[in-house]
């Protein structure tokens, strides 16, 4: 069975080598992929059901399926309650079962703990809990892949839209991209943080509408880099030729165009998605984005704040931000540097 190669062009080898020549931007990848890699089995790490019963000779996953308290001699049909110290004696006495490496889950509430909330770190919980008696460090992981899902989701919905307008103005020019320049700078004048708190108000804070109300505000960061791209290359030879050959407009903006905006979109785009990261743990922070249910990073700074007496929310909380954005600023840096031509040859 041979060995399946893959070739890249003259051009992307030479973006490859100088993204490797980088090596802060690569060791930035590394760290983050790993972390994100982590994160995404949060709901394997921390959690507060076993990840395999052994119980009268069969095996169950309650990870993967709900069990009535019944299965392992239970009084109640009710889910089962592995925290239950009936149901473990229950279960212990007839099999085993095999936990996660932590024993809670993000919005656990510890009700065994005999120590006022928020407690410190101990070795039940790594880094202490919160003020409702939540594992801290359950909550980092789980918030940790929230901040990426929602900064990456919400970067590629921007980028999307703000490409899309982007081209239009640049493509066709004149009356069209006057309009939608003045209705662009019109838009940005208007305060989105209060906007936010009269939808908060309004709605049911949830992550789709808070992606939609920051998506109106947050798809003119590319407008104007592709507008200028489309702006510069509409004239040249190759376009000009394409449209002589009969070409559609919507041909010469996908096909000849818009792989060159794409290549400056590419190296904006971790530095959007840190912007989006930052963005949801200012409104957490402050109150007005997601519900307090959520495991959300910037909802873990405010309890720090709340809370001066245990400093460790503060300094994990803070911690996690500042890492997770240094790394996205670094490998942001390492692909605008492979995407330079001056530093690529």
């Amino acid at each position: 069975m041979r060995a399946v190669t893959i070739k890249f062009s003259p051009l992307t080898e030479r973006r490859l080598r100088a993204f490797r020549a980088n090596r802060r931007g690569v060791w930035a990848l590394r760290v983050f992929l790993m972390l994100f890699g982590v994160s995404l089995l949060a709901d394997v790490i921390a959690n507060d059901r076993p990840l395999l019963v052994r119980y009268e000779g069969a095996f169950y996953l309650p990870l993967a399926k709900a069990y009535p308290e019944t299965t392992f001699g239970g009084d109640f049909a009710t889910v089962a309650d592995f925290k239950d110290p009936y149901l473990v004696d229950l279960i212990e006495e007839k099999g085993w079962m095999i936990w996660p490496l932590i024993a809670f889950r993000y919005d656990t509430v510890d009700v065994a703990m005999n120590v006022p909330a928020p407690a410190p770190p101990s070795a039940r919980h790594w880094l202490g809990t919160d003020d409702q008696h939540r594992d801290v460090l359950a909550r980092l992981l789980h918030g940790f892949r929230l901040s990426v899902m929602f900064g990456l989701t919400l970067s590629i919905l921007s980028s999307v839209v703000g490409v899309a307008a982007g081209a239009v103005q640049g493509y066709f020019g004149g009356w069209v991209d006057l309009i939608l320049q003045r209705l662009i700078e019109i838009w940005t004048s208007v305060p989105s943080l209060y906007v936010l708190i009269i939808f908060a108000a309004i709605f049911k804070p949830s992550i789709t509408l808070l992606i939609l109300i920051l998506l109106l505000f947050s798809w003119v960061t590319l407008v104007g880099l592709v507008r200028a791209e489309f702006l510069k290359g509409r004239n040249l030879d190759y376009v000009t030729a394409a449209r002589t050959l009969g070409q559609s407009s919507g041909g010469i903006i996908f096909k000849q165009l818009l792989p060159n905006a794409l290549v400056a979109t590419l190296t904006l785009l971790p530095f959007i998605v840190s912007g989006s990261i930052s963005t949801l743990a200012a409104l957490d922070f402050l109150g007005f984005g997601l519900p307090a249910t959520y495991p959300s990073l910037g909802e873990m700074l405010r309890q720090g704040k709340n809370h001066l007496e245990a400093p460790w929310l503060g300094l994990v909380s803070f911690l996690a931000i500042a890492v997770l954005l240094s790394l996205l600023v670094f490998i942001g840096e390492a692909v605008r540097d492979a995407f330079d031509p001056r530093r690529s040859r």
